[in-house]
């Protein structure tokens, strides 16, 4: 099945509430919350705190997306508020193994993400200690950006080191996700779709989601 997970990121940060529930009834999956700290990344969002104000709001499954610097200093302070997935950057994690199960010692969820230049070698023996993981189809730091086919193969070579190895392990992308990607990333073997703009950024945020599950309908 493929999910939908529309990012926070993308919303109107005056009326956060009312942006999840409109997620919510849109019925999609989950909510994708961006923490960046400008350090791995040049921009600054936000941290457990809000996460935790909008558990109270919400039955959407929280994936957590960590793009910070030392990401092990802050994982109980996410899975407190309420995360239900964690993913962590390789680039940013010395010991990833270590990280990784810390993730999975606070009862959430850990995935993995790579950014689009990172090649798949590096979490060759990890995969077996996550339920996801995420490969960045943008640069990460801002919302808005073009979606990097040249990421396409790298999607489709998890896909078959994933089966291959017979595991049962999610492929979310991140980046320029829109009704004209969305099927090219399905295709390669995606099943969970981050969208920004395409969701929060639109008018009717449940129009944007059917529109979003009509281009990939049939796939």
């Amino acid at each position: 099945m493929i999910r939908l997970a529309p990012s926070l990121l993308a919303a109107d940060f005056s009326s956060l509430g009312t942006e999840v529930s409109k997620a919510e009834q849109a019925g999609v999956e989950l909510l994708h919350l961006d923490i960046m700290d400008g350090h791995f990344v040049p921009n600054i969002t936000f941290g457990p705190d809000l996460v935790k104000v909008l558990r109270s709001k919400s039955k959407l499954l929280f994936d957590v997306h960590l793009m910070i610097a030392e990401p092990d200093r802050y994982i109980p302070a996410f899975a407190r508020a309420g995360a239900d997935f964690i993913s962590v950057h390789v680039e940013t994690c010395l010991h990833l193994h270590r990280t990784l199960q810390n993730i999975r010692e606070q009862g959430v969820k850990a995935a993995v993400a790579l950014n689009p230049a990172t090649p798949l070698s590096t979490i060759e023996y990890v995969l077996s200690e996550v339920e996801m993981v995420l490969l960045m189809t943008v640069n990460p730091g801002f919302g808005g950006q073009q979606f990097i086919k040249a990421v396409l193969p790298k999607i489709a070579e998890l896909r078959k080191i994933i089966d291959s190895k017979g595991l049962s392990v999610d492929i979310e992308v991140d980046g320029g996700i829109n009704a004209e990607t969305a099927p090219l990333a399905v295709q390669a073997g995606a099943n969970i779709l981050v969208a920004g703009s395409a969701i929060f950024g639109q008018p009717d945020v449940s129009l944007a989601a059917k529109t979003l599950r009509d281009s990939i309908a049939g796939i």
